[in-house]
């Protein structure tokens, strides 16, 4: 158990970035493995951005769930590089000092290492991220690899990877037998010796989280995989009730801005029903 002491001391490092607000980089990421507890969230358009920045988030991540939660699709597969550029870009314009990571969707990686690296590229150059984040351990290694080799940092992400939801038969959990566990592991560990310096481990048992956050060298960011992890990260909308269609079990709502915002529209549509809006004080 962590003494009262070192508690002190990781809160104190975690708020460093949000009293300071230095520029998150990279190696700042990395140095924070087993130090401070990594916040992340994600963000699609540009005033979310300065929103969560302001509040003092070490990642932004541009995530391809924005294809579920701004572009109504039923996954993640039918995000396109055109989605992901367009929604990057907006969010870069925030300038935030948190560290700006964007999603490669799928079938942009993973086939052709020049299309991966062409495809990471635009995200860099035209997207002005700062990292992109892929899906996969072993099978994507030599692209991992191909992209650090050419300074293109790479975030990984491993266990219940949304992407793979058609082979995985739906949103389940991963990791839950031996022989599944150990893959997760191996792709872990494959994803550190090809140069990631973080990686997202998402829906599996807090056991494997911690065992795999123990055993690898680069912090991992855990969403739906318990609290050893050496960071979290969740879908802005779902922590503030702005995405109702379905709640994962780790998702934790801080504030129902939803239900608060619909209350203030249907206010809004009876006060200009009834005559009461607007009123002289609204008016020229």
């Amino acid at each position: 158990m962590e003494s009262s002491f070192l508690k002190k001391n990781i809160f104190e490092d975690s708020l460093e970035s949000v009293v300071s607000r230095k520029k998150i980089t990279t190696s700042k990421i990395r140095k924070m493995k087993s130090r401070a507890k990594i916040a992340s969230a994600t963000a699609y358009d540009h005033y979310t951005a300065k929103i969560i920045d302001e509040a003092g988030v070490d990642v932004i991540l541009v995530g391809d769930s924005l294809g579920m939660v701004m572009l109504g699709y039923p996954n993640t597969t039918h995000v396109t590089l055109s989605d992901m550029l367009h929604h990057t870009k907006a969010v870069s314009r925030a300038n935030p000092k948190a560290l700006l990571v964007s999603d490669l969707p799928f079938l942009t990686y993973g086939i052709d290492i020049k299309e991966t690296l062409k495809n990471a590229g635009l995200l860099m150059q035209e997207g002005a991220a700062e990292a992109v984040k892929l899906e996969g351990g072993v099978r994507v290694f030599e692209h991992v690899k191909a992209l650090v080799d050419r300074e293109i940092p790479v975030m990984g992400h491993i266990g219940l990877t949304p992407q793979s939801i058609h082979s995985f038969g739906g949103y389940k959990i991963q990791g839950k037998t031996k022989v599944v566990a150990d893959k997760i592991r191996e792709d872990a560990l494959s994803l550190q010796d090809a140069g990631v310096f973080s990686m997202v481990i998402e829906g599996v048992p807090s056991e494997l989280g911690a065992q795999i956050t123990e055993e690898i060298e680069v912090p991992t960011i855990g969403i739906g995989a318990g609290p050893f992890c050496d960071g979290q990260i969740l879908v802005t909308q779902d922590m503030l009730g702005l995405f109702s269609d379905f709640t994962p079990k780790f998702v934790k709502v801080y504030s129902d801005l939803g239900t608060n915002g619909r209350n203030a529209v249907e206010t809004f549509c009876n006060e200009v029903r009834s005559g009461d809006f607007p009123t002289e004080e609204h008016s020229f």
